[in-house]
């Protein structure tokens, strides 16, 4: 029998607070193939990022725990790589020195000097940002920094790519172009992706499986849809699909019923204060 790529095994998260503990999570249990993408949906709240959180090694699970290749997650490494809302760049460095960044602490001694250069190209060139390698961060676009902040993460070589809401900042031009070049790099590399998303047509073309999270406190997966639809997927055909606005109902059915529940807010603001702590550190 073979070991899955990738397992959350029963996870549950406890967080400290002044009026005692709070409980986030609850039972989340999850596997996921090699080469699998992933969708994380559900309301504001419900412990989508603390999943995420916990899979990249920021987090410890206060019970459970994540198994990657047969191997337990304990603190973050390079073969789970993260892209956060908000693209992290050094604002001092060029697009090509912040991706070098990342080569050097994982393929120095390993590469030579060439080959790291031609890596580092060659992770830009995945991402159509070859034009800008020697721009900094304040000389280039929202989505460009975004796209530079996807090449840092997979010039890593992360069997397990972690995505944050990657594209939740960007106009709707820049974030479909951006869905298709992810789509076509996932295609080419075969790696998992784990990505959050509040936004239910993105969840749909890019996705596998969409786990729709419950409402917090003690938040726990609600339900996984399967998304059956061929690849590649193009938007436009798409649209009249009527497999896919099935997909897109139930999504949209299951966050309408979860949207009657009332959130706990103070429990909610200790999650996400937590979660951005993690965030200014990364």
């Amino acid at each position: 029998m073979s070991v899955p790529h990738l397992v959350i095994d029963h996870v549950s998260m406890e967080f400290d607070t002044p009026t005692g503990s709070f409980k986030a999570l609850d039972d989340v249990h999850l596997k996921i193939d090699q080469g699998e993408f992933v969708s994380l949906i559900g309301h504001s709240g419900c412990g989508k990022s603390t999943v995420l959180n916990i899979v990249a090694g920021l987090y410890q699970a206060t019970q459970g725990g994540v198994v990657l290749d047969g191997k337990e997650v304990n603190e973050p490494g390079p073969e789970r790589a993260v892209v956060f809302q908000n693209h992290s760049l050094l604002p001092w460095l060029t697009a090509y020195e912040n991706v070098e960044l990342a080569v050097q602490q994982v393929f120095k001694g390993k590469k030579s000097k060439a080959e790291m250069k031609e890596w580092i190209e060659y992770n830009l060139e995945l991402v159509h940002m070859t034009h800008a390698l020697h721009k900094k961060p304040d000389e280039i676009s929202g989505g460009m920094k975004q796209r530079v902040g996807i090449a840092r993460a997979l010039a890593m070589e992360p069997t397990v790519l972690l995505m944050d809401e990657p594209f939740g900042a960007l106009d709707a031009l820049t974030r479909s172009h951006l869905q298709d070049s992810l789509m076509e790099i996932q295609r080419d590399l075969k790696n998992s992706v784990i990505m959050i998303t509040h936004d239910v047509d993105e969840a749909v073309l890019l996705s596998d499986r969409i786990v729709m999270m419950t409402n917090g406190p003690e938040a726990t997966i609600g339900e996984i849809l399967n998304v059956d639809l061929e690849r590649p997927r193009h938007r436009l055909e798409l649209a009249d699909d009527p497999q896919y606005n099935h997909y897109r109902a139930e999504v949209l059915k299951f966050l309408h019923e979860r949207h009657a529940k009332p959130d706990v807010q103070p429990a909610q603001k200790k999650e996400e204060k937590a979660e951005d702590k993690v965030k200014a550190v990364a």
